[in-house]
């Protein structure tokens, strides 16, 4: 569950996290920097418990890993968006970033909007609005990888299960 900030359309992986700041990889250093060339205001006025509802083509650009750690260390809970860099996505997976494909949320949410979410059913409903939108659900595979917390929690898993 969270508030909405909304962005618009081809949502670089830049604009997420400036290049700049690509000589770390610590998770809340790349949080401190998220959005900020897009909005330098936007941990300030925010803080955790945060929904980013985007436009088309979030994520595109670099395939690096820093821009969903980002987004994650600065306090999304989930992105939301009509669709993503398929690069993006799978990152956003792997590290346990909560992401959603869905056009009408990502069409009717606004910022300031509280959404809760369930990503295993793909069920997104905005409070203030009182309305529900169907994401299409995750894979199981992918759904596994987000319960264990991440790719490396899965195998970790998987591994430890195989002994």
């Amino acid at each position: 569950m969270g508030i909405v900030y909304k962005v618009g359309d081809s949502i670089d992986t830049d604009l997420i996290v400036p290049a700049r700041y690509l000589n770390t990889i610590d998770p809340a250093e790349l949080g401190r920097h998220c959005f900020e060339d897009l909005d330098p205001e936007f941990l300030k006025a925010r803080g955790g418990g945060m929904i980013v509802v985007a436009g088309r083509n979030f994520g595109c650009g670099s395939s690096r890993e820093h821009a969903p750690i980002s987004l994650k260390a600065a306090g999304v809970e989930c992105v939301i968006a009509k669709s993503f860099a398929r690069i993006f996505f799978r990152n956003a997976v792997n590290i346990g970033l909560p992401v959603m494909q869905c056009e009408e949320a990502a069409e009717r949410a606004e910022s300031g909007d509280d959404i809760q979410f369930d990503l295993f059913s793909g069920t997104i409903r905005n409070l203030k609005r009182d309305e529900t939108y169907d994401a299409k659900p995750l894979p199981k595979s992918m759904q596994e990888i987000y319960s264990s917390g991440g790719l490396m929690n899965y195998v970790k898993r998987r591994l430890a299960e195989r002994t």
